[in-house]
């Protein structure tokens, strides 16, 4: 049999890179949010020990490093390697899978619209497992801490959901030194201090009432803040979704495209 191809026949040598530049980028991403992933874990001994992984009560965000990390990797590698050896099969792979990335994001969208009352609850549910896991896991502590001082709040409802972990509630039987007390990134900062006070959070809750707590802790609830902050902050959080969304459609229409001259070429060879 002979083979004929047909001058005109040719795979896009502008689209073919433009996908392998694309892909590049997110490939080293990966590698990096995987690499530091990995890291985290090592620097709190769970590459030694992995049966921490199933001790913690809690999330560790690190999972959520990792699995970013890896996806990203995966479609990164794919969509590199399908452009550059124009493999068919990896470049449906890497359109298919943003695919359905971007119809499950969509989706996640309109149920979170339309059944705002459970996703509220289980947003609610979700923190306070967390608050009764805040010393099991140092990455955890410190997201809790950094989501309640930038939203200038304590707790899901209030401070008092902290009686949910051990070292915080005010049970008789509790001999810790923070009993009856909230974390440091509840309180109230002083712009004149230049040493960040650890303890100020101590016994605050011992006594007295919200109101009287509001002169030296945050006494609204998390769940409030960010029920706060989303309409506050909507067209920023519908421009990302509309950026994000867009990066999928420009790999998604890359990829095809790219498919497209490959078995047009193929076909102009028989």
């Amino acid at each position: 049999m002979h083979y004929y191809r047909y001058e005109n026949a040719e795979v896009s040598c502008c689209y073919k890179y433009l996908m392998f530049s694309y892909n590049i980028i997110f490939w080293l991403a990966g590698t990096a949010f995987i690499a530091i992933g990995f890291w985290a874990w090592s620097e709190k001994g769970v590459l030694s020990d992995l049966t921490q992984v199933t001790r913690l009560h809690g999330f560790d965000p690190v999972w959520g490093v990792l699995v970013v990390g890896t996806v990203t990797f995966v479609l990164g590698f794919a969509g590199c390697v399908g452009a550059l050896r124009e493999n068919i099969c990896l470049l449906k792979f890497f359109s298919g899978v943003i695919g359905f990335i971007f119809f499950l994001e969509l989706t996640a969208a309109v149920l979170a619209f339309v059944f705002q009352g459970q996703v509220r609850e289980w947003i609610n549910e979700f923190f306070l497992a967390n608050v009764k896991a805040y010393r099991e896991d140092i990455d955890l502590q410190n997201l809790i801490d950094s989501l309640q001082k930038l939203n200038h709040c304590c707790g899901a409802k209030d401070p008092n959901d902290w009686n949910l972990n051990v070292y915080f509630n005010c049970s008789q039987s509790q001999h810790s030194r923070e009993k009856c007390g909230v974390p440091f990134s509840c309180c109230i900062s002083d712009p004149a201090d230049t040493v960040l006070n650890t303890q100020c959070g101590y016994d605050v809750r011992s006594t007295g009432t919200a109101s009287q707590w509001s002169n030296s802790i945050y006494v609204k609830g998390c769940m409030m803040a960010l029920e706060e902050w989303l309409p506050r902050n909507l067209y920023i959080v519908a421009g990302v979704f509309i950026v994000i969304s867009l990066l999928q459609m420009v790999g998604i229409f890359l990829a095809r495209t790219l498919i497209g001259d490959i078995e047009k070429v193929k076909f102009n060879y028989y």
